[in-house]
């Protein structure tokens, strides 16, 4: 099933109210691709600062699964929901004039409740057969991009976080990773702690409780900022 949303009720920039609407007819194709560029002579304005470029690590799903949307927490038609605490992880994507980038293709890849990856190469017990480990989004016309999945956990050697990468027209624009905001275990992360203090705050998200929810679930809220160019 593929998920899309409505930010209703936001206070101190937490998502309170979601509403959910159905995306089954979007196309994973690429689209029309980034906004217009600026109009000439608006070239000297300041520049937003670019969601900083991290590696992509070696466990970017090698074989996909067969359900690739933004809902993470259950595979086609399975009633079996995978096992965690659920997260809705809403944003828009920018490019670093500032402008809102729509049909960009927004992936996701993250290791499940017991910190196993989605990866013939990660053989280690307990992975969950129930989480998807990999969704895609086509951001919509304002830009946003929606996924529903679960709090990322630690591995050995990391930290909590998220992999992400955007591309436009097959083109990569960004890899990057996303944290959990003052998780402890940040500062002993030898790539959040490479990022200095401007990109670590570019790259840690909020993961706030839904205080209306009864199951627990998480809000995080991620601004995305692409560059002008692909990646190398």
């Amino acid at each position: 099933m593929i998920l899309g949303y409505s930010l209703e009720i936001m206070k101190d920039n937490h998502l309170l109210q979601i509403g959910y609407w159905d995306r089954r007819k979007m196309l994973y194709g690429l689209g029309l691709g980034a906004s217009a560029f600026l109009t000439p002579g608006l070239f000297a304005e300041a520049l937003t600062e670019p969601t900083p470029r991290q590696t992509e690590g070696p466990f970017y799903p090698d074989v996909m699964p067969l359900d690739t949307d933004n809902d993470l927490l259950v595979i086609g038609d399975s009633l079996t929901p995978a096992v965690g605490e659920v997260t809705h992880l809403t944003g828009v994507v920018k490019n670093i004039k500032g402008d809102l980038v729509r049909n960009a293709l927004v992936e996701i890849w993250q290791v499940g409740a017991k910190g196993v990856y989605l990866h013939t190469k990660d053989d280690r017990e307990g992975r969950d057969e129930n989480f998807q480990g990999y969704g895609r989004f086509l951001t919509d016309s304002k830009g946003r991009y929606y996924f529903r999945t679960v709090k990322p956990v630690t591995y050995p050697g990391r930290a909590p976080h998220i992999h992400v990468a955007v591309s436009i027209k097959g083109k990569r624009m960004l890899t990057s990773q996303c944290y959990i905001q003052g998780d402890k275990r940040n500062d002993k992360d030898f790539i959040y702690k490479r990022l200095g203090k401007t990109g670590q705050k570019l790259t840690s998200v909020n993961f706030s409780p839904i205080k209306e929810s009864k199951a627990g679930e998480f809000a995080a809220k991620w601004e995305i900022i692409i560059g002008l160019t692909p990646e190398d």
